[in-house]
């Protein structure tokens, strides 16, 4: 379920956890939640909360008048758990979020589901302080609605299988050597540190730590070494609030920065997640104890990101350039979306590997296929140098192609992968396309096994 929250709402949570554990309860009530989100208030919230003249001091004071701690001995490493209350209104913000339209749970879901059950102790409190119900929640709902994204694509408004435990991916870090060595060398700092849950500073340092690694002489190009870092480090007092990961007990930094880093390598063709792919994770949440280090060194992020990409580019050539082509093709219709049909249009551009080779035989040409895409979804005028974004289906046909590079012991995404991908979303605007031009999947899978035989 936490994979959906965004890292704002991941705050609110980890925090409802810390004021709990710091009152010497054994559960983390609704009340440390209604704290949580005043404390992490911003923006209109914020203002929400000020215009009843509500401090944190007359909340607490209040909240105490309704709370019956549990109150028992526990480990400080281990997270308290939630009662059946809290359970219910984290239930509730996922039901509201989906209703909205939200792919995510922000805070004013959150916040919302707090204020819905006036049978609750914090619509108590609240309406004790002078606070109005009503007029907040309707308030919050206009401010939910506007906050959807709007993407006009015909792929766009699909979503996975709700079944699916996004959860899990990230356990794909730790299966690559090098990945794996490198958070077994975190995890031994933060056993001789004062912190329980890794971040993103126990992980870069981990990285600089091995001397031999291309990545770490370019760091040392930028004047970054394991020692100099550390020595930063080691002036660093304060940690951002726990967020409990799958294997791993990561802040919601180093979470969003792992997931960052999975997303990064599919998307630079690699079939495994190397420290490379990490720091790039790190360098785009922009946030983090390690990344606030870095900027003390007066390193540009770009800079830094394209001296990580051009060695993968070599390796990784294939893949990438079907991307950019990719990006390029829904430019050129005056979008900011990559759909499916773009995919197909960066394979046969490409043209060198064995999915173009495959189209080509089948006598596709890039022009006719441009046609057909053209006729399928139009010229827009969505695109200002805005994010190219993907659509869900282009997602999972990259997360399909990633799989199928596994399967056949590959260290990059090649286009054949990339190819037999799009056919496994029969409904897709790029197999919409190949249809047009008079191609189906039972023919791609042949060509791209002939290929794979010579």
């Amino acid at each position: 379920m936490f994979e959906k929250f965004t890292e704002k709402a991941i705050n609110v949570v980890s925090a409802s956890q810390k004021n709990a554990k710091e009152e010497g309860a054994c559960v983390v009530t609704p009340e440390d939640l209604l704290l949580a989100l005043f404390d992490e208030a911003k923006g209109i919230s914020l203002k929400i909360f000020k215009s009843y003249d509500i401090s944190h001091e007359k909340l607490v004071e209040e909240i105490r008048k309704y709370q019956n701690l549990q109150t028992k001995k526990v480990p400080q490493s281990q997270p308290l758990p939630f009662d059946d209350d809290y359970k219910e209104i984290l239930k509730k913000s996922l039901d509201l979020a989906n209703k909205s339209g939200n792919p995510t749970i922000l805070y004013e879901h959150l916040f919302l589901s707090v204020i819905s059950d006036k049978k609750s102790n914090n619509v108590k409190i609240l309406e004790d302080l002078g606070f109005d119900i009503y007029k907040s929640k309707s308030l919050l709902e206009k401010l939910v609605q506007k906050k959807v994204k709007r993407l006009y694509h015909p792929e766009i408004d699909e979503h996975r299988n709700s079944n699916e435990d996004k959860s899990q991916e990230t356990d794909d870090i730790f299966k690559n050597e090098a990945s794996s060595k490198v958070f077994e060398r975190a995890a031994a700092k933060l056993s001789t540190s004062n912190y329980e849950i890794m971040g993103t500073e126990q992980i870069l340092s981990s990285i600089l730590e091995d001397k031999n690694s291309e990545l770490t002489k370019i760091f040392a190009q930028y004047g970054v070494t394991s020692e100099n870092f550390d020595e930063k480090l080691a002036k660093v007092q304060s940690r951002q609030s726990e967020y409990e990961g799958r294997q791993i007990i990561f802040t919601p930094n180093a979470f969003k920065a792992m997931s960052l880093a999975l997303e990064t390598a599919k998307e630079l063709g690699s079939s495994v997640v190397l420290p490379e792919h990490i720091v790039l994770g790190m360098l785009k949440t922009k946030r983090g104890i390690a990344y606030d280090i870095l900027k003390e060194f007066k390193i540009s992020d770009n800079d830094l990101a394209h001296s990580i990409i051009k060695p993968i580019e070599k390796q990784m050539p294939e893949t990438l350039t079907i991307l950019r082509l990719a990006k390029e093709e829904a430019r050129r219709l005056g979008r900011n979306i990559v759909g499916t049909e773009m995919f197909l249009l960066g394979i046969i551009g490409e043209g060198t590997g064995i999915g173009g080779q495959v189209l080509a035989e089948l006598e596709i040409t890039i022009r006719d296929a441009r046609a057909v895409v053209e006729n399928l979804i139009g010229f827009g005028n969505e695109y200002y140098d805005k994010e190219i974004v993907f659509t869900e289906r282009a997602k999972r046909v990259l997360e399909e192609a990633w799989e199928l590079a596994k399967k056949d012991n590959k260290e990059k995404i090649e286009s054949a992968h990339m190819l037999l991908a799009l056919t496994t979303e029969p409904n897709s605007l790029a197999m919409k396309a190949l249809e047009q031009l008079g191609v189906d999947a039972v023919e791609i899978k042949e060509g791209v096994k002939k290929f794979q035989n010579q």
